[in-house]
């Protein structure tokens, strides 16, 4: 029996970069799958960018790896992977969008030169408790969702809800690349009919690293996992501080309302 070739994860720093930011025939595929392009706005070719230096959050620096590219309408892309999440990464996003406008315009030209910006964020976290993994954010108008000011899109995928099991286009395939690609023992089939993910699935082929890129790799998982346990702490912390305000709240109350400390603490099991 043929042994089952290694591969390494693509959401991984090293491997990301290797394959989406090295080779824009593999990206165009993504980015035409992933995002929300009519069918005759599809992107045609690609050029890359140098990556622009966002605000850092230093506990978690190492948990974000981005692409930045544009293609032959002018046309911008951001495209990150975030392997933890929390509310600061909306606006990181949301800042780096902004920049990626504001960039477009040398001292005097139009505005009317300015080219839209996609913002596409791929998650290995989830960030709502809706069972959608795929959010598309335009800016609309409140009273007719059919007037949109064009200029820019966020979107956000949240890999761990995408299921696998039935894959229907190139986009389910993308997604089960990231997602199922280092740990499954069957690839399937419309991966291998898709040319850019066959070149990708070689890329992140665990023989086509050095040693010393692999241990980078390795290293790369054990800050990934140190930030994400900073970020759990910090969420419990606060949630451990929102119930001790709420029952100080209560108590109050309680008093208030000519309940005794005592008999209020009992109540609240203080």
């Amino acid at each position: 029996m043929k042994p089952r070739t290694a591969y390494l994860d693509p959401k991984a720093d090293i491997v990301f970069k290797r394959i989406f930011g090295e080779h824009q025939r593999i990206l165009k595929s993504f980015l035409n799958a992933l995002l929300p392009l009519e069918v005759d706005a599809q992107i045609v070719s690609l050029e890359y960018l140098t990556p622009e230096q966002a605000p850092e959050i230093p506990e978690f620096k190492n948990t974000i790896v981005d692409v930045r590219c544009k293609d032959a309408k002018g046309r911008r892309f951001i495209v990150e992977m975030q392997m933890a999440w929390t509310d600061s990464f909306k606006q990181r996003m949301l800042f780096n969008s902004a920049k990626a406008i504001v960039n477009q315009l040398a001292p005097g030209e139009a505005y009317e030169s300015l080219q839209p910006v996609y913002a596409l964020a791929i998650l290995d976290a989830e960030f709502d408790a809706s069972r959608q993994y795929y959010h598309h954010y335009r800016i609309i108008s409140e009273k007719s969702s059919n007037r949109v000011l064009q200029g820019l899109e966020m979107i956000f995928v949240e890999l761990p809800k995408f299921r696998t099991k039935k894959l229907a286009s190139v986009k389910d395939a993308w997604l089960w690349f990231l997602k199922e690609l280092r740990t499954s023992t069957v690839v399937p089939a419309i991966l291998n009919e898709t040319p850019a993910i066959v070149e990708a699935m070689k890329l992140a082929q665990q023989g086509a690293f050095t040693p010393a890129q692999l241990d980078h790799y390795d290293r790369y998982w054990d800050s990934v996992s140190r930030e994400r346990t900073l970020i759990n702490e910090a969420e419990e912390k606060g949630l451990m501080r929102g119930k001790a305000e709420g029952k100080a709240e209560s108590l109050a109350l309680l008093i208030a309302s000519g309940m005794t400390d005592k008999k209020a603490r009992q109540v609240l099991k203080m």
